[in-house]
């Protein structure tokens, strides 16, 4: 009997080896835009493949109620998965990391029920950390989604006392952990302590952030639902939840070091809210020139200048994704090939709302792979190309980030796109980004070509012109 169990637990752990393994190769994957696909199919099903070994070995296959909350998930999750559209992505993605900590925190709190800690330190020790951690996760990224959707302000809400609010209340969790090793504490008192400190200080704490700064908050909660769910599986003794939850933070984390590094920003200055816009930094002549809404003439006409371009760059923006004008887009690039012209498109690293955002927007519409160029490999292409056309960006190419440091983008790498020739502009308004800077680029008196509205409109009024 001994020899089989041992058998099971060594068949267990060489699965569990093998699924963590494939976890590893699909996220490889899915940095590869050709191979992403296969990437995120071979990840989910390495995780239901998880999930089957965890129900064998635990002899819990037979608990039919499973079954039933699992069939309930699948189905939520299919409905989602069909109805959420590329451009609610990055809240979706907020939603489902609170989800991952909501789900740590209570296999966590359980553990920590059932844990005694003047006897069991380890377990307790882990367990509660997972449940704060976890708690904090699902707050935080509930309120990043809301902010994402705009239910919630997107400018960051000061509160009077911050620094002492969070002070106080990691005093307070560090007291609820470490008291109960030296006396007996009902558990519930320890939940519920956890509960209202957790609870306030993700709302303190996310809520002085601006929106700007919400795609680097929920890749920062996403490492936290793993370091979570690695916590809640170090304190249930289960090496499979470890290990994954252990690979989802480690990536989180390295997510958010790359959008940190994107933007030339510090996290710690992102996460104590000291990146939001401040009025009286921006340059006056800007908005008094945006407020008179001045017309900027220019020398030759828009359309002969888009019909004899030999070269065009596109910058897709948030804009087009908000508009949805990715095919008019796709059918501009065709109109330019059939007319001679290369064409190529601009991708910032932190265009749209999360990484690889334009990346997809792009591929469902087929656009060629080849024809997407990072920053840094185009460019220097900006100063010789003949037209360059913004579909909806704006902070990603504000020149401002290399001259004003007092504003949030300074330092902050970006598009060349003020080098051009001609530029032309197709976004809603003359408005800023999410930074809050005004964009320069606006007060240029030749060389630039607003089309204001809709990006699905003007685009699309734009090739009715072009094709006549």
């Amino acid at each position: 009997m001994t020899i089989l169990v041992s058998l099971s637990s060594t068949n267990y752990y060489i699965v569990s080896g093998i699924l963590v393994a494939l976890v590893l190769l699909g996220i490889y994957l899915m940095s590869k835009v050709k191979f992403a696909r296969l990437g995120n199919i071979i990840s989910g099903f390495a995780v239901l493949g998880a999930i089957i070994n965890t129900l064998i070995y635990y002899d819990i296959i037979d608990i039919w109620a499973l079954y039933i909350y699992m069939t309930i998930g699948a189905l939520i999750g299919t409905i989602l998965a069909l109805k959420i559209k590329m451009i609610s992505m990055p809240q979706m993605i907020a939603t489902l990391n609170g989800l991952g900590g909501l789900a740590s925190m209570i296999v966590s709190g359980f553990a920590v029920k059932d844990t005694n800690a003047l006897l069991d330190i380890f377990p307790y020790i882990t367990a509660y950390l997972g449940f704060f951690i976890g708690l904090v996760t699902f707050v935080g990224s509930i309120i990043a989604g809301l902010k994402l959707q705009r239910v919630l302000p997107q400018k960051p809400i000061h509160f009077n006392g911050y620094q002492v609010i969070l002070t106080i209340t990691l005093a307070v969790f560090a007291a609820s952990l470490f008291v109960p090793l030296f006396s007996y504490v009902n558990p519930w008192i320890i939940l519920g302590a956890g509960l209202i400190i957790g609870t306030l200080f993700s709302i303190v704490f996310t809520m002085k952030i601006g929106g700007a700064d919400m795609p680097i908050v929920i890749s920062l909660l996403n490492s936290f639902s793993g370091v979570a769910g690695a916590l809640s599986g170090l304190a249930i003794l289960n090496p499979l939840l470890v290990s994954v939850g252990a690979v989802v933070g480690a990536s989180g984390l390295l997510l958010t070091q790359i959008m940190c590094k994107a933007m030339n920003r510090s996290l710690l200055d992102i996460l104590l809210g000291k990146t939001s816009m401040n009025s009286s930094s921006q340059p006056k002549e800007i908005v008094e020139y945006i407020n008179e809404e001045a017309i900027i003439k220019n020398t030759r006409n828009p359309i002969d200048i888009l019909k004899e371009a030999k070269s065009v760059i596109i910058v897709p923006g948030y804009g087009m994704a908000i508009a949805q004008a990715q095919a008019l887009v796709k059918e501009l690039q065709d109109y330019f090939t059939s007319n001679g012209a290369s064409v190529k498109y601009a991708i910032h690293p932190v265009a749209g709302r999360m990484p690889g955002h334009m990346n997809v927007l792009l591929a469902e519409v087929d656009v060629d792979y080849d024809l997407l160029f990072e920053m840094d490999d185009i460019n220097d292409d900006f100063k010789t190309t003949d037209a360059v056309l913004v579909i909806g960006a704006n902070d990603v190419l504000n020149p401002t980030a290399r001259t004003n440091p007092d504003t949030p983008i300074y330092g902050m790498p970006i598009l060349n796109v003020d080098e051009s020739k001609d530029i032309f502009i197709f976004n809603y308004d003359l408005n800023p980004g999410y930074s809050g800077v005004q964009n320069p680029i606006y007060n240029r008196k030749s060389g630039l070509h607003l089309f204001l509205g809709n990006a699905k409109d003007t685009l699309d009024k734009l090739m009715k012109e072009l094709k006549s």
